[in-house]
């Protein structure tokens, strides 16, 4: 049995920083992908960052470049968002979700949610003046 267990979100003004925590348990940790989607009503969920753990590869939507960072920490099984610079536009609902490598086809395949069999429930990001 999967479980992600998504934490770290809230309201923040823009320009703080948030740091989203995804611990994850019920399968081998070091050998899946671990990606964070997030979504606003009524649009599209939007892949965010992704990161395979057994060779440390990450992706990161163009939006988020130079001000997100994705990592592990293997020993606890958990992954982190280090969210900086936040603007009004990152306000969404950030998602973990997991797989096994298998499902990286090429360099695209990280950001199709349906590529996806495990998700957290995720955890809401708002921020504004």
């Amino acid at each position: 049995q999967v479980q992600l267990v998504e934490s770290g979100g809230g309201s923040i003004q823009p320009g703080g920083s948030l740091r989203l925590s995804c611990a994850a348990s019920g399968f081998p940790f070091d050998d899946y992908v671990i990606t964070w989607f997030r979504q606003v009503p009524g649009k599209e969920r939007e892949a965010v960052s992704c990161i395979i753990n057994s060779n440390g590869t990450t992706y990161y939507a163009d939006s988020v470049k130079g001000r997100f960072t994705i990592a592990t920490d293997n020993a606890k099984n958990t992954v982190y968002l280090q969210m900086n610079s936040l603007r009004a536009e990152d306000t969404a609902v950030y998602f973990c979700a997991t797989d096994q490598e298998a499902i990286i086809l090429d360099d695209s395949s990280w950001a199709m949610d349906a590529f996806y069999s495990y998700w957290g429930q995720g955890t809401q990001v708002i921020v504004s003046s």
